[in-house]
């Protein structure tokens, strides 16, 4: 089965081996991905002048969905087209201020599947969110 990997040099780069996306068949598997910028800053983040650091749920997950959308159109296919979410959190706490962006994005009706868990760490201490999702081509 013919493979395509999507690597987007405008956006956040692996800090690994692996692409952005890759579509298998009729299916785009898309990496997880956070709220980080090309230029290696995180939305959602404030460092106040004592250095305390600040996250925002809210902001974070919209960049992250945002992040995600923009992935998949250099594949073809957009939010509409996936199927299946799966959603880390660094605290349970956020879950509600995630949710509330989240169902802007997607409805029961026709949004995908979704699993949501707490994990004890991401990437980078920044980050409160990470997603990875499979969409289906158009």
């Amino acid at each position: 089965m013919k493979t395509q990997a999507y690597i987007l040099n405008d956006r956040a780069q692996a800090l690994a081996h692996y692409p952005h996306a890759r579509r298998v068949g009729e299916l785009i598997f898309v990496s997880g991905v956070s709220s980080r910028r090309a230029d290696n800053s995180f939305a959602g983040v404030t460092i106040d002048e004592a250095g305390v650091v600040s996250r925002d749920i809210a902001v974070q997950t919209q960049a992250v969905l945002e992040n995600i959308r923009i992935i998949l159109q250099e594949a073809g296919a957009d939010l509409e087209h996936v199927v299946d979410v799966s959603t880390f959190l660094l605290s349970m706490d956020d879950f509600s201020g995630y949710n509330a962006i989240y169902n802007r994005y997607f409805d029961a009706a026709s949004g995908p599947t979704r699993t949501t868990v707490a994990v004890y760490q991401l990437p980078h201490p920044h980050i409160s969110i990470e997603m990875k999702v499979v969409a289906r081509t158009p």
